[in-house]
Order: C-alpha cells, then sequence, then structure tokens
C-alpha cells in the first residue's frame, strides 16, 4: 500500500472524479495491441459506477491487461523469417531488417497470444486528503496518479512524508526494544548492511526482542522491512519506503464486523481501521515532512505529481500483484 499527501486545495467532488475516470474506462487488448489498461466498476457489475463512495470514503478500481508473448516464442518466429529471407535472396538479413522482422513476427503473433489481467484498488479520502494505492509497485502508482491528475482539475499529490525516515525509527524501536504508543513489534524483520556487502538478515516467525537483533543494528545492519501491529486490530509490515504490507484485521476488527460481508461491508472495515492507523503511524514518525505539492501548469497536467526534492513522480509501468476482482479492498 502506497499513500500520498492530497494537495488541500483540492476540493473535487465524487461526481467530478466519475466524469473523469469515463474518459479512461477499461478496454481489453485488440488483436494487434500489447497492453491496455483503464478504469473499472469497483464493484464489479457491468456498467455499473466507477467511482463509489462507502461511508464518505471514495474507491476506484484500476484495471490493467498484457499480452503473453514468451521471447522464446518471439526469437523463433524472427528466425523463421531470417530463414526465408537467406533461403529466397541468398543473403542474411542486416541489423535494421532483422528490427523490422521483430516488429512483424510481434503483430503475427499477438492476436494468438493469451492475456494477462490485473487491478488494484484507489481509495480516496477526501476529508483527511490522502490518496491510497493497494500496490507495492512505485511504476504502477505513478501510471495510476498521473491518470488521476491528467483527469482531474487542480488535482495534486505528493508521497507521504515524514519527519522522521521509516528505517531509522524501524532500527531506534529494534535497538530500544520499544514500540511506539499503540504499536507493537511483531516476529518478522529484515536487516541489511549499507556497506559494500550489502549482508541481508531476515528473522520470520522469530521474536526480535533479542540482543542479536540489537548487535546487527549497532553493526550497521538497518531495517527494510518491520512487521507491526497497530492497537491489537491491524498487523502490517512496514518498510524503509514507508510502504505498509501485508495488511490484515485481528479477529477483534472481524469478531466486530460479524457475519455480514459484501462490498460496503468490506470497505468500511478497511478504510475505517486504516483511516486512523495511518495518523497515528505519522504521528510515531514525527510528524508529516515539509511535502510540496505541485499544482497542474496550464497545458502540464502531468507535471503536477511532485514529491519534495525528487521531482515528477512518474515512471514506467510494472505488473501489479494478481487479484481477484472479488477481493476486499486493501
Amino acid at each position: 500500500m502506497i499513500v500520498y499527501r492530497m494537495a488541500a486545495q483540492w476540493e473535487g467532488s465524487l461526481e467530478q472524479v466519475q466524469e473523469a475516470l469515463q474518459k479512461t474506462p477499461f478496454m481489453a487488448c485488440g488483436a494487434t495491441q500489447e497492453q491496455s489498461a483503464g478504469w473499472v466498476p469497483p464493484r464489479g457489475e457491468e456498467h455499473g459506477l466507477l467511482a463509489e463512495s462507502v461511508g464518505g470514503q471514495w474507491i476506484l478500481r484500476f484495471m490493467s491487461e498484457s499480452k503473453m508473448l514468451p521471447a522464446s516464442v518471439l526469437n523463433r518466429k524472427v528466425q523463421e523469417k531470417a530463414d526465408a529471407i537467406e533461403k529466397e535472396f541468398g543473403r542474411k538479413p542486416g541489423k535494421k531488417e532483422k528490427r523490422d522482422l521483430k516488429d512483424e513476427a510481434k503483430l503475427d503473433l499477438l492476436p494468438m497470444a493469451f492475456t494477462k489481467q490485473s487491478s488494484l484498488w484507489v481509495w480516496i479520502d477526501p476529508q483527511a486528503k490522502f490518496l491510497v494505492l493497494d500496490t507495492g509497485a512505485q511504476g504502477k502508482a505513478d501510471e495510476v496518479v498521473t491518470l488521476l491528475v491528467e483527469g482531474l482539475k487542480g488535482f495534486g499529490v505528493a508521497l507521504l512524508d515524514t519527519q522522521t525516515s521509516a528505517q531509522a525509527a524501524m532500527a531506534h524501536w529494534l535497538l530500544t526494544q520499544e514500540a511506539p504508543v499503540g504499536f507493537s513489534i511483531d516476529r518478522e524483520c529484515e536487516l541489511k548492511a549499507a556497506d559494500e556487502s550489502k549482508a541481508v538478515v531476515r528473522y520470520a516467525r522469530h521474536p526480535l526482542d533479542i540482543d542479536e537483533v540489537k548487535q546487527h543494528v549497532e553493526h550497521g545492519k538497518l531495517p527494510t522491512k518491520l512487521a507491526m501491529t497497530w492497537d491489537d486490530r491491524v498487523s502490517f509490515l512496514l518498510t524503509d519506503s514507508l510502504q505498509i504490507k501485508k495488511i490484515a484485521f485481528t479477529d477483534t476488527v472481524l469478531d466486530q464486523a460479524g457475519d455480514e460481508g459484501g462490498f460496503d461491508t468490506d470497505v468500511a472495515i478497511a478504510t475505517g481501521e486504516l483511516s486512523k492507523l495511518i495518523p497515528d503511524l505519522i504521528e510515531a514518525l514525527g510528524g508529516e515532512g515539509r511535502t510540496e505539492i505541485g499544482q497542474p501548469a496550464p497545458g502540464a497536467e502531468t507535471l503536477a505529481v511532485r514529491v519534495a526534492g525528487k521531482g515528477a513522480v512518474t515512471g514506467p509501468a510494472l505488473a501489479p500483484q494478481d487479484t481477484d476482482p472479488q477481493d476486499a479492498p486493501f
């Protein structure tokens, strides 16, 4: 899960979001199209709304599809075409001609290729001004954020920034063997050396309040992942890049929810718990940093996604984790 801080001055409505998403709906790949992406109804209903509100929290769903074309299959097709040219004209194709043959081979094979679909949840908290994406792939997150920035007038976001880095805080908690107020340290972590050795130590299902862990940190191995639980309600894995992974609600939360399920219940549980966890985690990390959120300039909307000191949040798309259309948000 990647968390962004939204521009405080953006006051868009759910109707405006719905209208913006309708401009880029998901459409399956065409016969010779390699990739496709867009928005789908989060409830999974055909022709349903693309932006849903549950308890004042807005939920969207981004879908992507790609053709699976193994390199070995493509190379074999290219070689077949090259062999045919050599047989007919008595010469081997040059480098430029081989590139053209590769393009031709790809067009020949794409209509027969299998497709792979994957999706991710998008949560907008319009009151707290948080944008949360259910992915750990920054490239995919950039793709989604860019679509939102291009479609929503005045919309801008920046990656969540805190006064104390997640890595420094995790190192302190492990050294002192004391978690911040409201949190507990669980039984999983990863430590990496910052020197040339790049040594890695991983603990799984293992107590972390031991001298061995403290010694690793004292000797320069810094935590990159740490399992924690918030308020005995939500377990998660915090990373050094301030991502929140492996989110799981404890029996306390599930027992309170009862047997009633469905989209609205799942969204209410997830957003209800996480909307309290995120501010507490920010406080545990010393509060928010001074993040500058760029605003769209006329004709330059895609450059409005800014992170202080890091420039535009843009990048190549990465394949997200597979998710079932009926999976609960986050």
